[in-house]
């Protein structure tokens, strides 16, 4: 497809739409100027997301230290103003939170796979031959309850359709080990660990490993030829991987950063393999990309996910160049390498804002997505009950569709407290969109959703909260799990982020204002544990309280007071009166 036919099947989108014909402000946003020898593709976090979808971008998200005023961790006005974007423009909506049920109503929905493979399969035409290939950082195969109930396999089929030539994991091993095999064994694309091992006794016992002499689990790397230059491209799966999720699902494996093992990686590639470039394919999340990036050396490129983030202009540190791109499938990343006699010379970075209204759907793809979701459709498309103010979930704190589920855990259960874990993934709903089954289980579609209900020292539920915040924002991102604070319904707080493990948590309260007491019991329901739980899942709990209400406006009750925070350019838009000196 060329350009020419390209814009003519734009125009027929937004005539058939019915929608006011794009700019040519609009159509820049897929132009890409030719550049160099190689074209790399990549997506990252799309959660199983087949069709478009809203997603409102943090209006929190603190660096501290060498992250302090650096992407990702710069928010709204202060984002926009950092890359020079016009408020209120697509670019805007896409990439900040800033206005964000108004323009999502003028813009539409984003990503979906139709829409990006009418994408990808323009942007590998503009280069010749095999001078393309498209890489995932993972997280694809799991978000969606289409996702949930085929096992990922409806993923691996479009992953399939869409082209995707490798890709490494992290929700993708919250399936059985069984199923992740079975996936990659109809994955068209490789799958890539360098970081996975298998356990000794698993070894003993017989349990598939790649190589059985060095304990690999997975492939670690393969060689590419693209554009007529070899690439070599490492998978580095998500390192926290056992802690964040049930170790059930992995009994066989371990995980980790594996720092030392991977320069011995990338050493022996460059020595063995001669590659006129080595790309990382990561899961660490942006802030340890970074980091790892100032430890190694002879690495040319990271793409990354994990934290979701937008690095809408690259990080370059210690001569490699950084990218993130984005999640749910809001944006296709777009590398090209121009090459000279000693490796990379030259580079361009462009991630391409996948708005919906502005494709048309590739018939392929949208086959494929009818078929998968024509069982359920009815089901899914049920309304619940219609919001007040938008529902969105990323963020360092809470969220209004986290607040929703508290507050059902809560009635539900009759709980003095209810947690819900900081996930990044699922969508988001403007203000007044009424909520359908498919907005719920995109928020709760997980292998292990059954809810609890117990009781829990207050000194306990202090703890839990010190370890997730140093887990978030400990000094080293080496310690840094990635994930946002547990939200916390009935539950108050204050927060000193740049304190120490232990120091950071303090003046507990209730609802009420009431001081938490270490050794007082309290009533506190939530969901998504390590053990296995024999409470209702939190998809029944959430679409029942839905039901039964009609009509929900969630106000944030336990967001945090923070300090140290006053002029960081990662929060914005925070209640003045949470903000502490």
């Amino acid at each position: 497809m060329d350009r020419r036919e390209f814009i003519q099947t734009l125009a027929i989108s937004s005539a058939t739409l019915g929608l006011a014909p794009f700019s040519a402000a609009e159509d820049a946003l897929y132009e890409l100027a030719p550049f160099g020898n190689a074209r790399i593709l990549h997506t990252c976090d799309v959660h199983a997301q087949l069709l478009p979808v809203h997603f409102r971008e943090p209006n929190v998200n603190l660096g501290f230290g060498k992250g302090y005023n650096k992407p990702p961790h710069i928010v709204g006005d202060a984002l926009l103003k950092h890359y020079d974007i016009a408020a209120d423009s697509r670019l805007a909506h896409a990439l900040s939170h800033v206005n964000f049920s108004e323009l999502a109503q003028r813009y539409g929905a984003m990503g979906g796979m139709a829409y990006m493979a009418t994408l990808t399969k323009r942007l590998r035409s503009e280069v010749a031959g095999n001078a393309c290939i498209h890489l995932d950082s993972g997280d694809l195969w799991h978000g969606s309850y289409t996702a949930l109930q085929s096992q990922g396999a409806d993923m691996v089929q479009a992953a399939n359709l869409l082209g995707i030539d490798a890709m490494t994991g992290h929700w993708e091993f919250t399936y059985p080990a069984e199923v992740l095999r079975k996936n990659i064994a109809a994955s068209q694309g490789e799958f890539l660990a360098q970081n996975i091992h298998l356990k000794e006794e698993a070894l003993f016992d017989g349990v598939e490993a790649y190589d059985e002499d060095s304990g690999l689990a997975f492939k670690p790397y393969t060689m590419r030829e693209v554009g007529g230059r070899r690439i070599a491209i490492i998978g580095q799966a998500f390192p926290f991987t056992p802690i964040s999720n049930p170790q059930r699902f992995i009994q066989d494996w371990t995980f980790g950063i594996q720092r030392q093992a991977l320069q011995s990686l990338i050493d022996t590639i460059r020595k063995e393999e001669q590659p006129q470039a080595i790309i990382l394919l990561s899961h660490n999340g942006a802030d340890l990309d970074v980091t790892m990036a100032a430890d190694l050396q002879g690495l040319d490129f990271i793409l990354g996910g994990h934290t979701h983030d937008n690095l809408y202009q690259p990080r370059v540190v210690n001569n490699t160049v950084i990218v993130n791109t984005g999640c749910v499938g809001k944006f296709v990343g777009c590398l090209d390498i121009e090459f000279g006699s000693s490796g990379v010379r030259d580079y361009r970075w462009r991630m391409l804002p996948l708005f919906s209204n502005l494709l048309a759907a590739d018939s392929a793809m949208q086959a494929h997505i009818d078929q998968v979701r024509a069982p359920y459709q009815q089901m899914l498309a049920e309304p619940l009950a219609q919001t007040k103010n938008e529902l969105y979930r990323r963020g360092n704190f809470n969220g209004t569709m986290d607040q929703l589920i508290l507050d059902a855990l809560r009635e539900t259960n009759n709980s003095d407290i209810a947690l819900s874990p900081g996930f990044r993934w699922g969508t988001s709903l403007p203000a007044g969109a009424t909520i359908t089954m498919e907005d719920v289980y995109n928020a709760t579609a997980i292998t292990y959703p059954e809810t609890y209900t117990r009781d829990m020292r207050g000194g306990d539920l202090k703890t839990i909260l010190e370890e997730i915040a140093d887990n978030l924002y400990h000094r080293d991102p080496y310690y840094q799990q990635g994930g946002d604070m547990v939200r916390t319904g009935g539950l108050k707080y204050t927060l000193l982020p740049a304190a120490t493990l232990g120091k950071r948590i303090d003046n507990l309260r209730l609802s009420n204002d009431q001081l938490l007491q270490a050794d007082k019991m309290y009533r506190v329901s939530g969901w998504a544990t390590q053990t296995q739980s024999a409470g209702a899942p939190i998809w029944q709990v959430l679409a029942d309280y839905l039901r039964a209400h009609k009509q929900v406006h969630p106000m944030l009750d336990g967001l945090p007071e923070i300090s140290g925070v006053v002029g960081n350019p990662g929060i914005a838009d925070y209640p003045s009166e949470l903000m502490g000196k």
